[in-house]
């Protein structure tokens, strides 16, 4: 059954919630019989899946194309739709953007940084929105972790109560000092979820591509439950091998009426 905002809310110090991103209809099927509460269509695709070098090329219709591939995977679960580079610059402009994929099949949506009239404006619209602190990679100039001065982690604290304020039900914390994220955590009312920031947050995310091992290079903070890069090169490998010696498709069972 779909997990609504609200519920997600009244995780909170309850229960963990594991999310992984999905970009497509199978994957999405999988993670739904998994029981993966909430899937996020990530702009990440943008970087994983369509072999651009930055979040930043990633479209609008990008990402209605996947939002609706991961809703028709997995009808039953909670799915958030990313708000791609600029699309969510002005409150009107985000209003219809997040219009967009919540028609394509998203029950919220995610943007990065600070931009509480942004963030209101979509609440105020019905619109169940999730904000993102910490590393944002739409305007970020390195990979590299955040929050480690003084100045900086405060800045990270004041943007995340900020956006819980103006609305947000949920909040991402990327790539940030692990007590950082333990008092933000314990700060706020509604779920943290954080990736590269640590055990204490009230959930975790990782890329579907990083926890595969689907790719040719992982964050550091992620983690590889599998090594799928490998599988698909021997399966590519063996399917070749038996064209070629004309074993494929000798070697499969013929269906009632097939070819002679």
């Amino acid at each position: 059954m779909k997990i609504t905002a609200q519920a997600f809310v009244e995780m909170k110090g309850e229960k963990s919630i594991a999310m992984l991103t999905a970009y497509t209809c199978p994957v999405a099927r999988s993670l739904e019989q998994a029981g993966i509460p909430i899937l996020l269509v990530g702009d990440t695709v943008g970087m994983v899946e369509m072999g651009f070098d930055s979040t930043r090329h990633v479209t609008i219709e990008h990402m209605e194309y996947h939002v609706g591939a991961v809703r028709r995977g997995a009808p039953d679960t909670h799915v958030i739709g990313d708000l791609p580079y600029m699309t969510d610059s002005h409150p009107e402009i985000a209003l219809a953007s997040a219009r967009r994929l919540m028609a394509a099949g998203a029950d919220s949506v995610k943007l990065e940084g600070p931009k509480l009239d942004v963030i209101a404006e979509l609440t105020r619209h019905g619109i169940p929105v999730i904000g993102h602190t910490g590393l944002t990679p739409q305007t970020a100039k390195s990979f590299a972790r955040v929050g480690r001065t003084d100045a900086d982690a405060q800045r990270i604290k004041d943007e995340a109560l900020a956006i819980q304020n103006a609305g947000a039900f949920m909040l991402v914390l990327e790539h940030i000092p692990y007590d950082l994220a333990r008092q933000i955590t314990a700060m706020l009312e509604i779920p943290v979820i954080g990736i590269g920031a640590g055990p204490d947050c009230d959930g975790q995310v990782l890329v579907i591509n990083d926890a595969l091992g689907l790719g040719d290079y992982w964050p550091p903070f992620s983690k590889q439950y599998a090594h799928v890069t490998k599988t698909v090169l021997e399966v590519a490998k063996d399917f070749a091998k038996e064209v070629e010696s004309r074993e494929f498709p000798n070697n499969i069972i013929q269906l009632t009426g097939s070819g002679h």
